[in-house]
Parts: structure tokens; C-alpha cells; sequence
């Protein structure tokens, strides 16, 4: 009686672990790439781009009229030996698009910014400056201490805004775009 239901777990397993090796032999992921940590004369600044291998599904989404955000999380700490580590800053933010089907263009606002909008005219240019960040102000650099190491943490979450009531389900390649990076941690000294 057993042998029938650990047979079918048993190929249910199967077959979700093939479906998931074959996602990750496609390199469809997101990952931080060409991440920069400079100085202005008054702040720390972040700089870095995101490299995402779902644009086609993406372009489907938002064509749909379904908008999604990139959510950005950095975190600063001092960190000492024999101590644990002092938070300085934790940031929280997004980058949203949504495509206008009226005039065939591509709004991405920007929270970091004061919630800035930028108008696109086309899809390549819009993601190319949702998966980009540009100059963050991470912290005032009277903040931090000469000879200290710092630890920087970052990650992100691509996925959709709220669908009303039961849409997600009906909407089937929704489910393929909560992506997230893993955290990436640059450690330096100032």
C-alpha cells in the first residue's frame, strides 16, 4: 500500500529537481555584476549592475500590462575584531516599470531618487537602468572611521507587483520571476 505513494513522491521529486537543474543549466539567474564602492567629497557611493537572463518573460509581463519592481537591499557595517559587527546603514529601496500601452513607452521610477521617474522608449534602455545602480548614497563619509573595515552587504529581489484578487493564477509566467540574488559582501577599508 506504501510502495504506490513513495513511488509517486519518489518521481515527483524527480521531476522537480530535473525542472530546477535545467533552469540553472540555461543560466537563467540574477546575479550582481561590476559592483563599485567609491568617495565623493561627502558620501560613500555604490555603483553596480544587475545581470538578469529573464527578459523575454519579463517583456511578456509587463506587454501584459503587469508591473514589476527590482527591491534593493544594502547594508553597511563597522566591523572589529573580538566584536560584533556595528550596523551603520540599512537601505531599502526600488526600482518599478510599467509600460504604458497608449503611448508605447516604458516608466521606471526610481525610489532612491526621491521617486523620480524616467520616461523609456524602448524595453532594452528601461532595463538596462532598472538593473543599474548608479551613484547610491550609501552614508556620509564624516560617518566613518579612518583605518576601520567596513562590510557592505547587497542583494536583490526581482518580482511582480500585487496582482488583485486571484490573477496570479490565471497569469501563468508570473510565477517564474520572483528572483532574488544571493547577498554579495564587499569587505574595505577606509
Amino acid at each position: 500500500m506504501y510502495h504506490p505513494i513513495l513511488r509517486f513522491v519518489l518521481l515527483l521529486s524527480l521531476v522537480l529537481c530535473a525542472g530546477n537543474s535545467a533552469l540553472a543549466e540555461n543560466g537563467q539567474e540574477v546575479e550582481f555584476k561590476d559592483i563599485t564602492i567609491t568617495t565623493s567629497n561627502k558620501h560613500l557611493l555604490l555603483f553596480g549592475v544587475i545581470k538578469n537572463d529573464k527578459q523575454n518573460e519579463l517583456e511578456q509581463a509587463l506587454h501584459s500590462g503587469i508591473p514589476m519592481q527590482f527591491k534593493f537591499f544594502v547594508d553597511l557595517f563597522r566591523t572589529r575584531n573580538n566584536w560584533p559587527d556595528e550596523e551603520l546603514v540599512s537601505l531599502e529601496f526600488k526600482h518599478s516599470l510599467k509600460y504604458d500601452t497608449l503611448k508605447e513607452t516604458y516608466q521606471l521610477e526610481f525610489e532612491e531618487r526621491k521617486n523620480r521617474t524616467v520616461t523609456y522608449m524602448s524595453l532594452n534602455e528601461a532595463m538596462a537602468a532598472m538593473n543599474d545602480i548608479n551613484g547610491l548614497k550609501v552614508i556620509k563619509l564624516a560617518k566613518l572611521q579612518p583605518d576601520s573595515s567596513y562590510e557592505l552587504r547587497m542583494k536583490a529581489e526581482l518580482s511582480k507587483k500585487t496582482l488583485p484578487m486571484n490573477l496570479h493564477y490565471i497569469v501563468p509566467f508570473i510565477s517564474m520571476w520572483n528572483l532574488e540574488t544571493d547577498w554579495v559582501t564587499i569587505e574595505f577599508t577606509y
